[in-house]
């Protein structure tokens, strides 16, 4: 049997989604599972083992457009699928398993695409499965009739290469990173949009606070797009930062985070990123809910002021932003001095 799995677009989505792939994967050892996926996904899921192929959907190259799509749905008709899982909710997932001629078309019955799939899956109404979204894949394929039972991760886990360790040390080096120091990752960006974002001068006093008591270096995570951002903390850090921003692919982000010993940040896939490769994480919640998309990991702290509006899942503010505004330095720091203590333990 070939399998085609069709997976979400965003890094944090695609993390949480890897108990239901590795659950696929168990399910079915000997079927031939290809994953479609944009290439930063992809690139996340290289050494997971859980598929034997990787397609990539260049949706900014040749894949772009109306011709684009029918190009890859030949592609994909040209590899003879014969069922296509789609976690990804889109429309446009159930129309390329259908252009691609696959069999069986397996999804959530949403976005108005249920004519286009052979088993259209219930969504879970509110209530019905818990509410954190890694128990949303699960479903599905529960629903789907490919798993028996929802298990109950406390830890999703992305395996790290020696060699890209390896490499991601000399990388660490080359852009100042003392060998021995304690290193603190800050990503203060989101992709989703600038209402997830606390205040740079907030990270720039933190940062200060916790390198004049730790003599830590502190790492700067971002795209090339979060370069603003990263560039206003650096302005007020009284000691040069180990800046990455722009110069990590997502590809990069789990070797390189794997030698870090702390992450601080917003909601975002790199918070995903660095505890699935077993970091501490202070993550600073405000127009989303950690109920629902809170890294899974155990060593971690949510830091959170919930105004009346909050959670709006909105992008960007339309008033003052108050649900990060309430978020002070001094809460962040209280929620990292624990773990901050502890790896100070282990350094000794």
């Amino acid at each position: 049997m070939k399998i085609l799995i069709r997976a979400t677009n965003w890094v944090g989505d695609a993390i949480m989604a890897l108990p239901a792939l590795r659950a696929v994967r168990i399910r079915f050892p000997e079927a031939g599972i290809a994953i479609l996926a944009r290439p930063h996904v992809a690139d996340i899921y290289r050494d997971q083992q859980i598929c034997d192929q990787f397609i990539t959907y260049e949706l900014q190259g040749k894949h772009s457009g109306l011709f684009g799509r029918e190009r890859l749905a030949r592609e994909l008709r040209a590899l003879k699928f014969d069922v296509a899982l789609l976690l990804q909710n889109a429309f446009d997932a159930a129309w390329l398993a259908w252009r691609a001629g696959i069999p069986e078309r397996i999804g959530f019955a949403r976005d108005a695409r249920s004519f286009l799939l052979t088993k259209a899956v219930p969504v879970p109404r509110p209530g019905e499965i818990p509410r954190h979204e890694k128990f949303y894949y699960l479903e599905f394929l529960r629903r789907a009739g490919w798993i028996d039972s929802l298990p109950d991760e406390t830890f999703i886990a992305l395996k790290v290469s020696e060699q890209n360790r390896v490499i991601a040390a000399e990388f660490l080096s080359q852009f100042g990173a003392r060998p021995h120091s304690l290193r603190i990752a800050i990503g203060a960006g989101a992709s989703y949009g600038s209402a997830k974002c606390w205040p740079p001068s907030r990270f720039a006093e933190l940062a200060n606070r916790l390198q004049a008591q730790t003599d830590a270096d502190i790492i700067l995570f971002g795209t090339a797009f979060e370069a603003a951002v990263t560039r206003a903390i650096a302005r007020e850090l009284r000691k040069p930062p180990v800046d990455l921003t722009g110069k990590t692919a997502i590809a990069d982000l789990p070797a390189v985070l794997s030698h870090c010993h702390l992450f601080i940040g917003n909601d975002s896939g790199a918070m995903h990123v660095a505890a699935a490769v077993g970091l501490p994480v202070i993550a600073i919640f405000g127009p989303t809910d950690p109920f629902g998309t809170a890294p899974v990991t155990p060593r971690c702290t949510i830091v959170q002021e919930k105004p009346y509006c909050s959670p709006c899942f909105l992008r960007h503010c339309p008033t003052d932003h108050r649900c990060m505004r309430a978020i002070t330095p001094d809460m962040v720091e209280a929620a990292a001095r624990p773990w901050l203590h502890a790896l100070g333990a282990q350094h000794a």
